[in-house]
Order: structure tokens, then C-alpha cells, then sequence
């Protein structure tokens, strides 16, 4: 089979890496791709976001299928297009997408089928927005409604914590059309979780259970970020969580997604709390996560290619899919200055002795036209090891990432340990 990727980024590194390893997957493309993705697929000159570029370059190449990694195409309707060309295609449609692009759809969503997750109201007028912060008191959560590179939400200590993110979003505009609705919720609090699951409209295949670390600095501080670091599986996600969370938010999620007339193919990504009132939903994506795919695709033991090809097919139930034991985590290593302003162009020394015990996902790379390799964005590489145990794991994640260097690199070294 003739496969394209869409997407250029940690995520789909580890997605390619692992298609790459399907008998069935003949040829492999990635769109845009980066310097990492170039060691296991052929990339491609084409925007993620330019759907009707990414179609006919899919046409006139023939591709057999089309694996749609990142939320803007999603939503923006790039799996749709594909179907409508003939060609199939891994992903939610867009009208299934939105539980990730609308903030405020998921949560209406969530109170509609009486899915567990935090009280919240949604505005679009700042001074009403700004009231509800005054009556309600902090902490709480401001939430831009649409897609912010997982950066457009604020856990706000203080009532003018809250309020500045709320002006920021709705009247400095600062996530664009994105922030000018904007959903204000409890601030929940208990460990957080992550789980992806697969889904085929129908039937639902969760994946090990991930934690990823959002904030830029040790000791959970600092800004939010895409993503500092993942490892897989919780600790906190016991077998008795996990039948929970199976019957009282995710079948319920597939079964209203269906009931609305939006059948989700695809993975869903359920962010939990737990809370001491039980599980409870703190937001839904509709895609694989990053940095979360790079340990948990490093766990999978099925054919991945099998998994795509049946949950389009609407057979996954027939698909047995298998995990390894252990453990796996993943160190992103970032630009000083991430998630503010950095630098992009410089060298990066020692991937290959750090590629010798662990997989360096490339996230934000490119060939110079010298052939090194430069950093081009915030999130540069993610170094992924596994281990028989997760504290194994974390510490050979950290060993392979010790040779790796480049100007102002910044990570933190407390994955896996808060």
C-alpha cells in the first residue's frame, strides 16, 4: 500500500516510524514532514493545513490511503475531502472533529448525555464573562473555545489571573477567532490522566493510559506548552478507573457522537480528572496526542496499519490489539524561550549516539543546506526509551538524551516524577 501522513511533527514521526514497520505499507509519504520523518518516509512539499493541495497531490500519486494526524486539517474538513475523492482515509470527518474545535460544543456535548466533567458556562460578551469570574472566585479554568496549539487554556490561581486571560482571549484577541468564545469552568482537581482510544463509529479500543506534562518548567511551572514530556501507563489509572471511565464516559462519548448524527472514526483523546467524585472529562481531542503517541505507539505490539485500515472499515472489534509490558516515557527537548519566543536554525549535535539506546522522535527540525541538522521550532526532538518499569524508563529516556545538544536547549528533568 501506497500511504501519505499528514502532518510534520513529534506525533507523526513516531506515527510513520510505526507504520513503517506494517508488511502492508509498501510506500510511505509524509506532508510536510521534518528531517526525523525523512529517515522513514519520503516527504512531501505540502501544507498540513492546504486540504486541496494534500487531495490532489493524494490523486495524482496514487496514494491506497491517507492518515490525517493534526487538529487544524481535521477540522477543517481534510478527511472528508479524501473520502470524497475516492481515496480512504484515517481521521474524523469534520462535523465529528468539532468535539476538539469547539470547546463549547464538547462541553454541551458532555451536559446533553450526562458525561462527567466540570460545571462551566460559555460566553461571548467579555463583561458577562467577566462577572461570573467576580461571583464564582478562583481558582478556575478560561478556556479559549477553539483550536490554540493546546496552549488556549488558563488555570487561573486568582480572580485577576482569570480575568486577564479573558480579556487576552476576547479582546487582545490573542488565540485570534479562536478566543472570542470563550467556556469558564470549575477548576477541578486530582491526578490527570490521558487516554486515546481508537474508534471505528462504533466500538472502542482504548490505549495504554498516558500522563503528559504541560508546563514549561519542573515542578509543573511556568507557561502551558504543546507538551514537555509523556510517559505511559499511569500509575494513577487503575483497572477499577479504567471500568469506569469505559462505562461512564467513553461508551457514552461514541454512543452521543453517534446519537448527534457524527460518528467518530479516528482516535479520541479523553483528558481526565480524577477527581474524589470519580473520573471526569477535562477535555476531548480528536486525534492522537504529542507527546503522548511517542511512548505510547513505543508500547503498541499490533500492526498499526491494521488498526487505521479497521477502524475505517468499521471492523475494529475484529482487530486484537496487544500491547507490550513495561513502561515508556518520552523527554522533549525545546528551544530556550519555548512557548514564547526562540530562536530556529541551529545545529544539533549527538542524534546518533543518543538514537543507539533510545528513539528520537523529530519534532521541530529540518535539513540545512549544508545537511545538517537544524532546530526549527519550539519543540525540537523527543527522546523515547522504554523499560520493565516506568521509573526504568524515565531514566533510560534521560541517558539517551544526554549526548543530544544544541544552542539554548531547554527541557525538564522532572517527567514522569511529579
Amino acid at each position: 500500500m501506497k500511504v501519505l501522513v499528514v502532518g510534520g511533527g513529534g506525533r507523526e514521526h513516531a506515527i510513520c516510524w510505526k507504520l513503517a514497520q506494517s508488511p502492508k505499507v509498501t510506500e510511505l509519504y509524509c506532508a510536510p514532514g521534518n528531517a526525523g520523518i525523512a529517515q522513514v518516509a519520503t516527504c512531501v512539499p505540502v501544507s498540513a493545513t492546504d486540504v486541496e493541495g494534500m487531495v490532489k497531490w493524494a490523486k495524482d500519486n496514487a496514494m491506497d490511503f491517507v492518515m490525517v494526524a493534526p487538529d487544524d486539517p481535521l477540522a477543517l474538513g481534510m478527511v472528508d475531502a479524501m473520502e470524497a475523492a475516492g481515496i480512504p482515509a484515517f481521521g474524523p470527518h469534520a462535523n465529528a472533529a468539532v468535539i476538539e474545535a469547539s470547546k463549547a460544543f464538547s462541553k454541551s456535548l458532555m451536559k446533553k448525555y450526562h458525561i462527567p466533567t466540570a460545571k462551566y458556562e460559555t460566553f461571548t460578551d467579555l463583561d458577562a464573562a467577566l462577572a461570573y469570574i467576580r461571583r464564582e472566585g478562583a481558582p478556575i479554568v478560561v478556556k479559549a473555545d477553539g483550536l490554540a496549539l493546546g496552549k488556549g487554556v488558563v488555570v487561573a490561581a486568582t480572580v485577576e489571573e482569570a480575568e486577564k486571560a479573558v480579556r487576552e482571549m476576547m479582546e487582545d484577541h490573542k488565540f485570534g477567532a479562536s478566543g472570542s468564545t470563550v467556556v469558564i469552568e470549575d477548576c477541578m482537581v486530582g491526578p490527570e490522566v490521558t487516554v486515546l482510544a481508537f474508534c471505528d463509529g462504533e466500538h472502542l479500543v482504548p490505549m495504554l493510559s498516558s500522563q503528559d506534562h504541560k508546563r514549561a518548567y519542573d515542578g509543573n511551572q511556568g507557561p502551558n506548552t504543546g507538551g514537555m514530556g509523556a510517559f505511559c501507563p499511569s500509575p494513577n489509572y487503575t483497572p477499577d478507573i479504567a471500568a469506569r471511565c469505559e462505562k461512564e464516559i467513553f461508551q457514552p462519548s461514541v454512543a452521543a457522537l453517534r446519537a448527534e448524527g457524527r460518528p467518530f472514526k479516528g482516535v479520541i483523546y479523553f483528558g481526565l480528572m480524577l477527581t474524589a467524585d470519580g473520573p471526569k472529562v477535562v477535555e476531548y481531542n480528536a486525534r492522537f496526542g504529542d507527546p503522548e503517541t511517542q511512548p505510547i505507539l513505543s508500547m503498541l505490539d499490533t500492526d498499526l496499519m491494521d488498526i487505521f485500515q479497521a477502524c475505517v472499515d468499521g471492523t475494529l472489534d475484529q482487530v486484537d490489539v496487544k500491547w507490550k509490558s513495561g513502561a515508556a516515557c518520552c523527554i522533549v527537548l525545546a528551544s530556550g524561550g519555548y512557548p514564547v519566543e526562540y530562536q530556529k536554525g541551529y545545529p544539533i549535535s549527538g542524534l546518533e549516539e543518543a538514537g543507539k539506546s533510545a528513539v528520537v522522535f523529530h519534532a521541530g527540525t529540518k535539513k540545512a543546506d549544508n545537511g545538517d541538522v537544524v532546530t526549527n521550532g519550539g519543540r525540537v526532538l523527543g527522546v523515547t526509551a522504554t523499560g520493565d518499569t516506568l521509573p526504568q524508563a524515565i531514566a533510560n529516556a534521560y541517558a539517551a538524551a544526554k549526548p543530544i545538544s544544541f544552542r539554548d536547549m531547554h527541557f525538564r528533568t522532572d517527567i514522569g516524577k511529579v
